[in-house]
C-alpha cells in the first residue's frame, strides 16, 4: 500500500494493466530486446574518472545550463555520469548539500538504456533522456524496505516471466525519475501528459548486468541504500546524462 497517499490512481489499475505499462516503458522490453543478457563489454567509470574534490558548491562535471534546473531548494542530486552518448554504461553519484557545499555521499556503477542517451527521447528508441528531473515516488514488487518517499508496494510491478531470467528482479524496487508522468502518482501510473510518442515509465530500479529500454539501473544494494536516504523534504533530483551532454 501507498504511505500517505491512498490508492489513488494505483486502485484504478488493475496487476495486468500496470504490467503493460512496466513491460512498455522500464527493463528489458523482451528477451534480448531491452537489453542482452550478459554484460556490456566496457566497465563503469570508477571514481578516479572524476575531478570532483570531497566538496564542491557545484555537482562537478555538469554544465550551466543543467547545472542551473537544480531547484535551489534541493538538498540530494542522484547524478548519473554516462560514459559515452551511444554506451550503456554509467556511474551513479549521490550527493548530499550541506550549506553550501555538495558532498559526495556514495557511489555505483550502473546502467542506463542500450543504446546510450538522447535529448529528445521518444518510446522505443532504447536511450535514456539528458535532463535534470524530481525524485518523488517509490515502489516495488518486494516490502518496503524503509523508504523516506511515498512508496507504493504491489506484484503488478513484477516483471513478466516469459522476459528472460536476468530481468525477473528488475523491478523489485523502483524510483520513478519524473520524466512525462504525473507527479505524486505510483511510478507505474500510465498517465503520460505530454503524449505516449515522448515515452515515460523511466525509473531508476534493479540492474541486471546490461543496458536498459530507457532507465537506469544499479545493484540491489544501491537502490535498498537510495530508497532509505532520499528524503522528499530534501527535494530530490536526478541530474543524468553521457558525460559530453551533462558538460554541456
Amino acid at each position: 500500500m501507498r504511505k500517505g497517499g491512498g490508492m489513488r490512481r494505483a486502485l484504478a489499475w488493475a496487476a495486468g494493466g500496470l504490467l503493460v505499462t512496466a513491460t512498455s516503458a522500464c527493463g528489458g522490453a523482451e528477451p534480448g530486446g531491452g537489453g542482452d543478457a550478459g554484460p556490456v563489454g566496457k566497465a563503469a567509470p570508477t571514481r578516479s574518472a572524476f575531478t570532483d574534490p570531497a566538496r564542491t558548491t557545484r555537482i562537478p562535471d555538469v554544465g550551466d545550463r543543467l547545472q542551473r534546473r537544480i531547484p535551489a531548494d534541493s538538498r540530494q542530486v542522484v547524478a548519473v555520469y554516462g560514459t559515452g552518448r551511444d554506451s550503456a554504461d554509467a556511474t551513479v553519484v549521490l550527493y548530499t548539500k550541506h550549506g553550501s557545499a555538495w558532498d559526495r555521499t556514495r557511489d555505483w556503477p550502473a546502467h542506463n538504456g542500450k543504446k546510450g542517451w538522447t535529448t529528445d527521447h521518444h518510446e522505443g528508441d532504447n536511450r535514456s533522456p539528458v535532463g535534470v528531473f524530481t525524485l518523488g515516488d517509490a515502489g516495488g514488487v518486494l516490502q518496503d524496505p524503509g523508504a523516506r518517499l511515498p512508496y507504493t508496494r504491489s506484484a503488478a510491478f513484477a516483471a513478466p516471466r516469459w522476459w528472460s531470467k536476468p530481468y525477473w528482479h528488475d523491478f523489485d524496487y523502483v524510483i520513478a525519475i519524473d520524466y512525462n508522468r504525473v507527479k505524486g502518482t505510483p511510478p507505474n501510473d500510465p498517465v503520460r501528459p505530454e503524449g505516449a510518442s515522448k515515452g515515460g515509465g523511466i525509473w531508476l530500479h534493479m540492474d541486471h548486468g546490461s543496458g536498459t529500454s530507457a532507465c537506469v539501473s544499479v545493484s540491489r544494494q544501491a537502490m535498498g541504500y537510495l530508497l532509505r536516504t532520499l528524503d522528499p523534504d530534501r527535494h530530490p533530483v536526478v541530474v543524468m546524462g553521457d558525460r559530453a551532454d551533462l558538460k554541456t
